[in-house]
């Protein structure tokens, strides 16, 4: 009997005892490759003595200090390592313990630099379809994903949304990538007009889309124009890059790839490796300057933000990736990733997208490749993929509701930052093994 309360709580879970570089190893000793980093974190593998060693270090000198009282050498060491690789006009990191917190000071931030510079009817946020943002109330108000939101939807703040860029499912035949652009631009336009230019605080994006509709990349150019139009109308951009950034997509923000710098900017997950919780809300000049030169005080806060152990663990981590060199180890085991499934299953008759950027990478199953069918949703394929994967000591992240929140299948790849070429020829043969074995199971 277990007495944790797992989120699967009639589901018994192998317990796992050790980690050794890009496996996890079980109580009865069945070793796991873990090419979805748990859930797009762990970029490093596991039991790095560099990472382990830093947090040696730090909980020895000074574990914990609140931030209303100190700062720490560790914060502001990681503070301005990550303020100087940002994006342009990011000036201060704001610290948490996770994605969903990240969030939550992104929208607060933003709700409240309007009430310093004096547009307090600013209220409204506007998301994508398919977007995934955490699982706190203003999180999951923001996102996309109508199943998760179903049930607790009398308790969420007000949130608009509008079409996501995924162009396999959504850009029209013998539409342009600029057009399609154009078009989600236009609706996003559209969305704020009707709901009223001086109302509309920001809009929310991940970079790439992650664990909802499965590592979809934007089209050339989306960004630029959704910056435009937020641009037009004092809208502010947030971008998530909870799942997608701190070198997941081959630079340390997915944005790089896009042209673009946003208000907000979120980050966890591959922040700190999971050698610890955290998690930062990256912050525009503008939106700093004018709290500063206002109240003075964001009114916000938790009791582990700026967690002197868990930075002292980030900066290691981000000091490991630089020195190693692991962006160019991303990059190129990315593109080996992808050309590996697309040989081995590009012309697979129930495949229907391979598609991502660097070490993240999604597979979309289709009953049919023409019309884009997707399996019914009763008989769970993404989640028998994920078992038939265990069995053969292989990790990844599935999905259903790919579509819509209810239709379609997927499963997520983003194996660590130090996969060698033999590491990804063991991931592709083993994903394959089972997908093959699911498919076949339920026909």
């Amino acid at each position: 009997m277990s007495y944790v309360f797992h989120r699967m709580p009639n589901k018994p879970l192998p317990v796992a005892v050790a980690g050794d570089g890009i496996e996890i190893v079980d109580s009865t000793g069945k070793r796991y490759i873990d090419a979805s980093g748990g859930a797009g974190v762990s970029c490093l593998g596991h039991s790095h003595r560099r990472v382990i060693d830093a947090i040696e270090k730090q909980a020895r000198e000074l574990a914990y200090a609140h931030t209303s009282f100190f700062t720490t050498e560790a914060a502001e060491a990681l503070a301005e390592r990550l303020v100087t690789t940002a994006p342009g006009g990011i000036g201060h990191a704001y610290f948490v313990s996770g994605g969903s917190e990240a969030i939550e000071a992104a929208l607060k931030l933003a709700r409240q630099y309007f009430v310093e510079v004096a547009q307090p009817e600013r209220r409204r946020f506007i998301a994508r379809r398919q977007s995934y943002h955490g699982n706190t109330l203003g999180a999951l108000a923001i996102g996309g994903n109508a199943w998760r939101r179903e049930p607790f939807l009398p308790l969420l703040i007000e949130a608009h949304h509008v079409s996501p860029c995924y162009a396999y499912r959504e850009q029209a035949s013998g539409e342009s990538q600029a057009d399609y652009a154009q078009r989600l631009a236009d609706e996003l336009e559209h969305k704020i007009l009707e709901l009223g230019p001086d109302t509309v605080a920001g809009f929310v994006a991940e970079t790439v889309v992650g664990a909802t509709a499965g590592a979809v990349p934007p089209v050339a150019g989306y960004f630029r124009k959704i910056r435009e139009v937020c641009d037009k109308y004092g809208v502010l951009l947030i971008l998530d890059e909870v799942m997608c950034g701190m070198g997941r997509t081959g630079h340390l923000y997915a944005c790089e790839d896009e042209g673009v710098s946003p208000d907000l900017l979120t980050i966890a997950k591959g922040l700190g490796a999971g050698y610890q919780p955290i998690g930062a809300t990256l912050v525009g000049d503008r939106i700093y300057d004018a709290i500063v030169g206002g109240s003075g005080f964001f009114q916000h806060g938790h009791t582990y933000m700026g967690h002197a152990t868990a930075c002292a663990a980030a900066l290691e981590v981000q000091r490991v990736i630089e020195e190693e060199h692991l962006l160019a180890n991303v990059m190129a085991r990315g593109e080996q990733l992808r050309a590996a499934l697309r040989e081995r299953l590009g012309e697979h008759s129930h495949i229907g997208d391979i598609r991502g950027r660097g070490l993240f990478v999604g597979v979309e199953f289709v009953v049919d490749r023409e019309s884009k069918t997707p399996f019914d949703p009763r008989r769970k394929l993404a989640a028998q993929i994920k078992q038939a994967a265990l069995a053969r000591g292989l990790m990844v992240y599935p999905m259903g509701g790919t579509i819509d929140g209810k239709r379609g299948d997927h499963v997520l790849l983003a194996p660590p930052f130090i996969c060698t070429a033999d590491d990804i020829e063991r991931i592709v043969e083993r994903l394959c093994d089972a997908v093959d074995a699911a498919i076949t199971a339920g026909e």
